[in-house]
């Protein structure tokens, strides 16, 4: 059903509203047929401060072409647009999300680009790049976050919302941002976050 993220109260989403059941029934269903879980279905502490920061300081992408790296339902993509953005290109490698980021669009009344597959495999035609909480995973977001340091290094600016997770590698990342996020106990096992945006140095 459309909901406001608590963060972002401007922009409607589809979201999940029963989490637990349907976690549980969509990671099982979609494990037989070989589809990602869910992850669309929420807003992610990470992307919420992101999409909060991006409608408070829209001169970070007013005019340019953004990427929405991991969009998941779309939320960063759609704040970029709302801030001014002159194309927001969400990328994910899970189709249905790509769904799910068009109708949030629609519902908020802006246009993205949907790019399918693995952005990592290419230099992407855009800046910035954003990114919101795809550090929970070691494997992954050593692969991104090396990719993501490649792109910052060519002078792009590389934006990350994140509430600390444990392979953010703050050690390359400046907090330019924090917000105290409210969530659910059964997305975060608490009922609020501290969630930085970060700048990630070259």
């Amino acid at each position: 059903m459309l909901s406001t993220p608590p963060l972002v109260p401007e922009l409607r989403l589809h979201l999940a509203t029963e989490i637990t059941p349907l976690w549980q029934a969509s990671e099982a269903h979609l494990e037989k047929i070989g589809l990602p879980p869910p992850f669309w279905a929420f807003a992610w502490v990470g992307g919420q401060a992101l999409a909060r920061w991006l409608l408070d300081n829209p001169e970070a992408v007013r005019g340019r072409r953004a990427l929405d790296f991991g969009c998941g339902g779309g939320i960063v993509a759609i704040a970029a647009m709302r801030a001014g953005a002159a194309v927001a290109i969400a990328a994910d490698m899970d189709a249905v999300a790509l769904t799910a980021c068009r109708l949030n669009a629609a519902a908020n009344g802006v246009a993205v680009e949907t790019a399918l597959g693995d952005a990592t495999a290419s230099t992407p035609d855009a800046d910035p790049i954003l990114v919101g909480d795809v550090c929970y995973e070691r494997g992954m977001s050593e692969r991104i976050t090396g990719w993501l340091g490649a792109q910052a290094a060519s002078g792009r600016t590389v934006l990350l919302g994140d509430p600390g997770r444990t392979f953010l590698p703050q050690d390359r990342l400046e907090r330019i941002a924090s917000y105290t996020v409210p969530t659910s106990r059964e997305l975060e096992d608490r009922t609020a976050r501290e969630t930085g945006v970060w700048r990630l140095r070259a």
